[in-house]
């Protein structure tokens, strides 16, 4: 048995003093981190400022709506163009000059239209056969700017002043506007089963000069509202699929997420009683679930032996977009086959060796199960915790997005002649026909370009959008950490209650939470707006590391992937050590400084306790979520492919199954994982509770441990 006597002197400090009036966590407690409290407060206020100047600037229909030439939305309600919800160009080809990139901006007239054209057709045919084909006229007009309804006019008079297009290509909508409808037969690029067109001006063209323009045209429209699109018809294609599969299996993902639920709280009652035997079961069904796969690789690779193809090596084969080329190489099933073994023989070794630590665990978990069966609530304030995150996130997302909807609309000089000194000015349709513009360059128009500004507020969008994800990330963590502290206090209650239940103060979680928010708001936003400025340093490196993908410095790369790697490091350690300093203010109510110096003394002063047991602990209840998500997962693969025959009339067709059951199989995860986050938490504060007990008792009759009696009995057993 651990004495008093024990604990000799470390540079970690000295062990607790036994104090025979210590209770629990102390009631009479004072405010901590008053000035980083204040700030707190000061910033959020801002930060409903930041978001009603957003939403007084922003539109985001900007977003919502593609601009025509004229800066009005298509598809606006109560506008004329209601009905006219796709963004069609004139003259796509004009899209394809590389200066396009620099100006963001096409140059040919953008008009909203009711349905994006089906068929190839010039200016030049229809004017031909006008006269004994107006059907060909009624079609064309519709591309045609409103009102214009002169078929007679001279073509060139039309080409300069861009009333209706040179032509039209069969398209169809991707993102409101409409491109091209290319199609590959034989490996040739076609649109509308042609390799050719006529350009409008009688000269014929390859399909590829319209896949060039289109590409570009994207470039440009995604620029401005920042995002890209690597393949836009698989994109669409695979889009529209995998939405089909939601729209018809979201009821089915719902039950499945529900059941996670359900399996998950099961887990946490039958861990109260049989936390030893369960887990033992997870660690051997784990084994022996490896040494299947180890099994099932030999036979995979003993089955390729002899055919044609699987002794080549995957540097043979290089890159494949269709992994399941690899599962028919000899040499995949042998990796798979060593990557195995090298996790079985770990696990093994783990067993043996820690098999002392991993009973000291399992008697922290049914310790834990044990008060959180005496504390209930506390399974359902991750609830709260969900609330307000979601509350953050929206918040977050809505300003974002009037941010980046707050410019003014910008128009420039569009010229048909490339010698016009005016193209590619700023200019005001208001007085645009004014001006002399249109008597030197005879055909330019003042059409919409993009949407920017120049005021004060203009030029910090950015940097209102860098506090906005700053401000975000101190808010979530903030939420974080009152679960924790919260949660911490609810069951540091239950651990130091000498006779359990009766000592168990009354609405422990409901105390906790009221000590955390009345007392500790400085603290709590102190640890939280660390560990929010490491956070942002590693989303600018990871928009640094974005840039920089096609930057040939390698030494830039190797300094970007360190700082990455150390700024990583760096987060885990202060998330654990807030988490701890969140106990220790749960308990004995001091500042964040303080309760994190002691929490990591005394976990320092206990390093090989923490670094067995509470690693072991975390290992095993990582395997409960993987047994949650695994199990949940099974079954949804068997329900979604057809295989379970009560079912297979209920069961969706989908196009693919491996969408419900991804989210099935995440979302599983998710649910167990916040089940599972509040005894994990539960877990953690025993053990510091436990750490504690030890240090200040010595288990006599006047200072009597405050531990259950199935840890004590395993503690004096193993001799810690």
């Amino acid at each position: 048995m651990a004495r008093k006597g024990d604990f000799t002197a470390s540079p970690y400090g000295e062990p607790r003093k036994f104090d025979p009036k210590f209770r629990g966590p102390i009631h009479n407690r004072h405010c901590t981190d008053v000035l980083c409290c204040v700030i707190f407060v000061l910033v959020i206020l801002g930060y409903i400022a930041l978001g009603i100047v957003a939403w007084v600037h922003g539109d985001p229909r900007k977003v919502a709506y593609p601009t025509d030439s004229y800066g009005q939305f298509c598809g606006q309600k109560d506008t004329p163009n209601e009905n006219k919800t796709i963004l069609f160009y004139f003259n796509i080809l004009k899209c394809a000059s590389p200066i396009v990139l620099i100006n963001l901006q096409c140059p040919t007239t953008q008009l909203c239209v009711s349905k994006c054209p089906d068929r190839f057709a010039t200016y030049i045919d229809m004017q031909s056969s006008y006269r004994y084909n107006k059907s060909y006229w009624e079609y064309y007009r519709q591309f045609c700017k409103p009102g214009f309804n002169k078929p007679w006019k001279s073509v060139a008079q039309v080409m300069r002043d861009e009333d209706c297009p040179s032509m039209i290509i069969p398209s169809r909508p991707f993102l409101k506007r409409c491109f091209p409808d290319f199609s590959t037969k034989n490996g040739v690029l076609t649109v509308a089963n042609q390799t050719t067109f006529k350009d409008g001006r009688g000269k014929t063209r390859n399909v590829t000069d319209l896949r060039e323009a289109a590409n570009i045209r994207r470039v440009i429209w995604h620029r401005r509202v920042g995002s890209g699109i690597n393949n836009v018809l698989d994109a669409r294609s695979v889009g529209i699929k995998i939405f089909e599969d939601y729209a018809s299996s979201w009821y089915w993902i719902l039950i499945g997420l529900f059941i996670a639920m359900i399996v998950s709280l099961v887990f946490l009652v039958l861990l109260r009683f049989t936390a030893g035997v369960l887990f033992w079961i997870f660690i051997f069904g784990v084994i022996g679930i490896i040494g299947y796969g180890i099994w099932h690789c030999f036979w995979e690779f003993r089955r390729l032996h002899g055919i044609p193809g699987s002794d080549l090596t995957i540097y043979d084969i290089g890159f494949q977009t269709d992994f399941r080329v690899y599962l028919q190489l000899r040499q995949t099933w042998l990796a798979f086959m060593i990557l195995l073994c090298i996790v079985e023989v770990v696990i093994i070794l783990m067993l043996i060796f820690l098999r002392n630590r991993i009973r000291i665990a399992i008697a922290l978990l049914k310790e834990g199960s044990r008060a959180i069966g005496y504390i209930m609530s506390t399974l359902f304030y991750p609830i709260i915790t969900f609330i307000l995150i979601a509350i953050c996130i929206s918040y977050w997302a809505v300003t974002a997005v009037f941010l980046a909807t707050s410019g003014e609309p910008v128009y420039k000089v569009m010229a048909n002649q490339s010698l016009c000194k005016y193209a590619n000015l700023t200019c005001y349709p208001e007085t645009f026909n004014t001006t002399n513009v249109t008597k030197l360059c005879p055909g330019s128009q003042c059409t919409f370009a993009f949407y920017g500004g120049e005021s004060l507020y203009h030029r910090y969008i950015f940097i209102f959008q860098i506090s906005n994800v700053f401000v975000f990330l101190w808010l979530v963590n903030f939420a974080i950490a009152l679960g924790q502290c919260t949660l911490a206090g609810a069951f540091a209650s239950y651990y130091w209650a000498f006779r359990k239940p009766a000592d168990i103060p009354p609405c422990p979680l409901f105390s906790s939470f009221g000590r955390a928010i009345r007392y500790h708001t400085g603290s709590l936003a102190f640890g939280s707006l660390i560990l929010a400025v490491v956070q942002l340093i590693r989303v600018i490196l990871e928009y640094l590391d974005h840039k920089l993908k096609g930057s040939q410095n390698a030494f830039a790369k190797f300094l970007l992937c360190c700082l990455k790697c150390c700024f990583w490091c760096l987060e885990k350690f202060l998330k654990f050590i807030n988490r701890n300093a969140y106990i220790m203010i749960a308990i004995y109510g001091k500042n964040f400084c303080t309760s994190a110096k002691e929490a990591f003394f005394l976990l320092m002063r206990n390093v090989v306790r923490v670094a067995v047991l509470d690693k072991v602990t975390d290992f095993l209840l990582f395997l409960g979520k993987i047994l949650v998500a695994g199990g949940v997962g099974v079954l949804a693969f068997f329900f979604f492919t057809h295989r379970i025959p009560v079912f297979t009339q209920e069961a969706p067709s989908l196009n693919y199954y491996w969408v419900p059951l991804l989210t099935v199989i995440i979302g599983s995860y998710l649910v167990a994982h916040g089940f599972f986050s509040v005894y994990a938490m539960c877990v953690d504060t025993l053990f510091l509770c436990f750490l504690e007990d030890l240090e200040s008792h010595d288990g006599s009759a006047e200072r009597p441990y405050y531990m259950s009696k199935s840890m004590l009995k395993i503690l004096n057993k193993q001799k810690m």
